[in-house]
């Protein structure tokens, strides 16, 4: 019989020098989605990626002297590391500069266009470079964007537009007859009173301002706006507009998007009304879940609160981090990230809870039966009431989870442990092991307590991936005993069960000590990223939000400032990882100095050495590919992108010489 498909996607990941505990919240709640209906017996595709095209991207690279895809590619092999760390089991991996999409965009674009759904205009509007997002005048919040806070600039230019006011009804009427579309309900109401009912604009979807994204096929001036782009990866990435949409056919339509609420509007609106318009069904479900907040603020890089991934598993290890992001905070809602709740919550539910439970029955097996349980057991008046509970769990945990009630799912399971650590209080293994006519009593009260522990060990799969096994080991629970069906069964481990003693799963932190250690790690990774995070990008964007229509006037003294002198170039090399950076030696009067410049598209090393340039020389010094670059090297620019050196007119003019 074949299996019952489920298709599940993350949003795909803006490329940026690290991703945070937010980003990895959403793509550990998609995953534990994933392996639970794998555990359950269905074909699961689960789709993630990265959104590689933009101007903020373009910015970023171009400040640090790299092309866009040479930048994006360094950034990617970050996130696959990190989606390895945190054990996210994706099926596909889309990135938006793979040729397929590239042509696969390209194809819906035009088809659009033909069909009357995109047409050419102009456009005036507030444009959010770092969210890349357009917004009305009324919809800006004290002038600046309405998502992430920061400043938007006015933005005029020629465009395509696509339709999105023609799909407006038909996206209203299919949420008010499909209430279980979009998740929450409070994002629901939020699309359909906010957006819908009081009317949609029509959407640019092309830029001519900059060029790193998807060429408008047949208007080569123009680029593919990120949404259209960005969005349609969900049905590109199964084939859609290939010559092999096997995986389109199997697949979709999807049956969950997993999207922050800062882009539900993009899914549940823009996403529906293109799908619409290229006659393909909508997806079943959209779920928008809320953030990790710190101190009520939303994490980000800018602000330098964000918590890095990678110092909490190192420190505690991958399943702890993905239990606490699940247990704490119901999804959907906002969720606050405290050190002192992680802490307290791995020392009360795994460690007490769930790791003391496994380490505690193993020793008591391991020391009155000698690793071993004998098969001569006697029932207790207890064991129906542990036994109708561990059967019943199951059934709560799916109810949950097919609302994506992660939280909920947890506790049901943490019951059913804390029901079993009371079985053990309630038979007292520690006085049945006095009298030699109760050890079929306390070899029935062990055997209960670790076909529990089997059951439990199933259940949280899912959310903990790494400690199931561990658990399976120091049982000797065989693979064909920890099937989903395998929940609903008691009963199932061998008759003379065999322990094998092995590490405590989760040891108790010492919570004073371990506070101050954690707040340090977490500081240091903070400080590291605020100090690494696109410090050429927020060169680049505070020279676009504050740099007026006309340049600013200086004074005499502002510009004497600067000093500019005539350089020599007595070497030139290739940068080894850049496709812009040219290594230069140049000479000014008696002292060599190396300074980068981003000219390799337009001159080559041969073409640089003899030249004299315009240097500006006392420029503060910064690291480029890990050496010092001192100074600048000028450059007249068209305003398309292309450079030409500023020299002087006369060849045998000395270097060193002043410019005034």
């Amino acid at each position: 019989m074949e299996k019952e498909k489920f298709y599940i996607t993350t949003p795909i990941y803006y490329p940026s020098d690290k991703l945070h505990i937010g980003h990895s919240y959403c793509t550990v709640a998609t995953d534990t989605m994933a392996r639970y209906k794998r555990l359950r017996g269905y074909d699961v595709m689960f789709l993630t990626g990265t959104d590689e095209h933009g101007q903020k991207i373009e910015r970023i690279a171009n400040g640090q002297g790299m092309e866009p895809k040479e930048y994006v590619d360094n950034v990617v092999v970050g996130i696959k590391e990190l989606w390895k760390t945190l054990n996210i089991s994706y099926d596909k991996f889309i990135r938006t500069t793979d040729d397929y999409h590239v042509k696969a965009i390209q194809k819906i674009f035009t088809k659009l266009y033909e069909q009357g759904d995109i047409y050419k205009s102009s456009y005036e509007g507030w444009y959010c470079t770092p969210c890349e997002s357009f917004f009305t005048e009324h919809q800006l919040v004290d002038g600046k964007c309405p998502d992430c806070g920061r400043e938007v600039e006015l933005v005029k230019e020629e465009s395509y537009f696509f339709r999105l006011s023609k799909y407006q009804d038909r996206i209203l009427k299919h949420m008010e007859e499909n209430p279980e579309f979009l998740q929450p309900n409070t994002r629901l109401n939020e699309m359909i009173n906010n957006f819908l009912k009081p009317g949609l604009e029509d959407l640019a979807v092309s830029r001519t301002s900059f060029k790193w994204g998807i060429p408008v096929e047949f208007d080569p001036g123009h680029v593919v706006y990120v949404w259209i782009d960005a969005l349609s990866n969900y049905i590109t990435a199964m084939g859609y507009g290939s010559d092999d949409d096997s995986l389109f056919q199997k697949y979709w339509p999807a049956d969950i998007h997993v999207v922050g609420k800062e882009i539900v509007r993009f899914h549940s609106i823009i996403w529906p009304a293109m799908l619409m318009a290229l006659n393909v069904p909508l997806p079943k479900k959209i779920f928008g879940h809320g953030w990790l907040v710190i101190n009520g603020g939303k994490m980000s890089k800018s602000v330098g609160n964000v918590v890095d991934p990678n110092v909490l598993v190192e420190k505690y290890g991958v399943d702890a981090i993905r239990y606490f992001l699940l247990r704490e905070i119901a999804f959907g809602q906002d969720g606050n990230f405290n050190n002192e709740a992680l802490i307290q919550r791995i020392n009360s539910d795994l460690a007490n809870d769930l790791g003391n439970l496994v380490s505690r029955t193993v020793g008591m097996i391991d020391k009155y039966f000698g690793g071993k349980l004998p098969d001569d057991r006697t029932e207790t008046a207890f064991d129906k009431d542990l036994e109708t509970m561990a059967l019943n769990t199951a059934e709560k945990v799916e109810a949950a989870m097919e609302k994506m009630f992660f939280s909920d799912a947890l506790v049901e399971i943490w019951n059913l442990i804390r029901r079993t650590n009371k079985y053990i209080d309630e038979t007292q293994p520690w006085i049945l092991c006095k009298d030699e006519a109760k050890k079929g009593e306390l070899a029935n009260a062990l055997y209960h307590v670790a076909e529990s522990i089997r059951i439990t060990s199933i259940l949280i799969q899912p959310f903990m991936p790494n400690t199931p096994e561990k658990i399976w080991k120091q049982y000797n629970i065989d693979s064909n005993l920890v099937d989903w069906d395998m929940t609903k069964k008691w009963g199932l481990l061998p008759i003379e069960l065999k322990i094998e003693k092995g590490e405590t799963l989760f040891p108790r932190i010492d919570m004073k000590k371990e506070l101050a250690a954690l707040e340090s790690a977490i500081k240091a990774s903070q400080s590291t990223a605020v100090a690494n995070q696109g410090k050429e990008e927020k060169k680049e964007e505070k020279k676009k939000h504050e740099e007026p229509e006309y340049p600013a006037e200086i004074t005499i003294d502002d510009f004497c400032k600067v000093q500019l002198k005539v350089g020599e170039v007595v070497g030139s090399s290739i940068v080894e990882g850049s496709k812009k950076l040219l290594r230069n030696i140049i000479k000014i009067g008696e002292e060599e100095r190396v300074i980068f410049s981003g000219i390799k598209p337009w001159y080559t090393p041969e073409e640089m050495v003899g030249k004299k340039v315009v240097v500006a020389y006392n420029l503060k010094p910064r690291k480029m590919m890990g050496e010092m670059s001192y100074g600048m090297i000028l450059c007249a620019d068209d305003g398309n992108g292309n450079l030409s050196l500023l020299t002087t007119e006369k060849k045998d003019f000395p270097s060193g010489s002043g410019i005034s």
